[in-house]
């Protein structure tokens, strides 16, 4: 565990829930190597003040694509929403809604563009907004792939059945995990944050670390894939940890007790949480990947198949089978699999 002495200015290395299998790979050595299909909970009812659009990028975030979809529609920026963020570095399918209530609707499946493509659009009657969403589909090749087979088959085994973990990203934190510090200086007013974005940045990453550590400290106390006594179970009957925020924690007995003791070790970050107005919420402790398929197409390559729900992370189920590194090019806190 982070000892609070110290710093916020690195993560931990949070516990995984299986036996590491020793293998590596390369991850997204190629942006086909990594494919994300958005899930979205409606489609567009074809009536309404808002155009959705299907779209297709490769090559570029989620917040330039909606910058350029604004300018070719004539609107401002905050008149483009989405469901969530998506990889940079990868072949993504997501939606965006445009507020157009007047005038002529303009055919923005003729827009021209190297990095993305509008595949469709029809109108509807509300904005897409973060966490619009039922989750995300992926295709994941892995190249390079070294180890023993055996192991990396076991640990797939285990995810399919068990889950992993349901650890925020590290992308989550920004990089090398900055904005956990970031967000402690600014709940400690030690800095001052202008920015309402950024803001939002900041103690997301704070509550987010927060709760990975309540996560870790069960599986470090070997309480992997067990509830305890006084666990707050979501519908699916999963224990869930605290996003922190103002009130007491809804759990009780053994569980109220962990958790505690994990905010009396961040009071600082806790205590700036609920002084800045969050509210306790509460997050599943395991993310259940949904028809978990596996190939290998070559000796060294494994191409995995899977689906999750919003707020859960790819590299949460990719952490728990082998070691995966990427090219330079992606090492400047682009968002991964975040899936929001």
């Amino acid at each position: 565990m982070t000892d609070v002495s110290s710093p916020y200015t690195t993560l931990p290395l949070w516990p995984k829930a299986y036996a590491a299998s020793g293998a590596s790979a390369t991850l997204k050595l190629l942006n086909e190597d990594f494919t994300v299909t958005e899930l979205p909970l409606q489609l567009p009812s074809g009536a309404g003040e808002h155009i959705w659009l299907d779209v297709e990028k490769n090559g570029a975030n989620t917040a330039f694509v909606a910058q350029q979809l604004a300018a070719a529609a004539g609107v401002q920026e905050w008149d483009v929403g989405y469901a969530g963020l998506k990889d940079r570095y990868a072949i993504t399918r997501q939606w965006f809604s445009i507020y157009l209530p007047k005038g002529e609707t303009p055919d923005l499946t003729q827009l021209q563009h190297p990095e993305f493509k509008v595949l469709s659009q029809s109108r509807h009657v509300k904005k897409l907004r973060p966490g619009d969403l039922q989750g995300n589909r992926f295709r994941i090749v892995l190249r390079d792939v070294v180890g023993d087979r055996a192991a990396i088959e076991a640990n797939l085994q285990a995810v399919a059945s068990q889950g992993v973990p349901n650890y925020f990203g590290a992308q989550r934190f920004g990089h090398e995990g900055g904005n956990v510090e970031q967000g402690r200086a600014m709940l400690a007013r030690e800095i001052r944050v202008r920015n309402p974005k950024k803001k939002g940045i900041y103690l997301s990453a704070v509550r987010s670390f927060v709760f990975n550590e309540v996560l870790a400290l069960r599986i470090q106390q070997g309480l992997w894939g067990q509830a305890l006594p006084g666990d707050v179970l979501d519908a699916a009957g999963r224990p869930t940890g605290p996003l922190w925020g103002r009130g007491r924690v809804s759990s009780s007995e053994q569980a109220q007790a962990l958790e505690n003791g994990v905010a009396a070790r961040h009071a600082a970050l806790c205590e700036g949480m609920e002084h800045a107005g969050l509210d306790q919420e509460r997050r599943a402790l395991v993310a259940s990947p949904g028809e978990l398929s596996w190939d290998w197409p070559q000796a060294d390559q494994l191409v995995l198949s899977f689906s999750l729900p919003a707020g859960n992370y790819a590299t949460s189920v990719l952490n728990e089978i082998l070691h995966t590194t990427e090219p330079e090019r992606h090492t400047e806190g682009e968002p991964s699999a975040a899936v929001e």
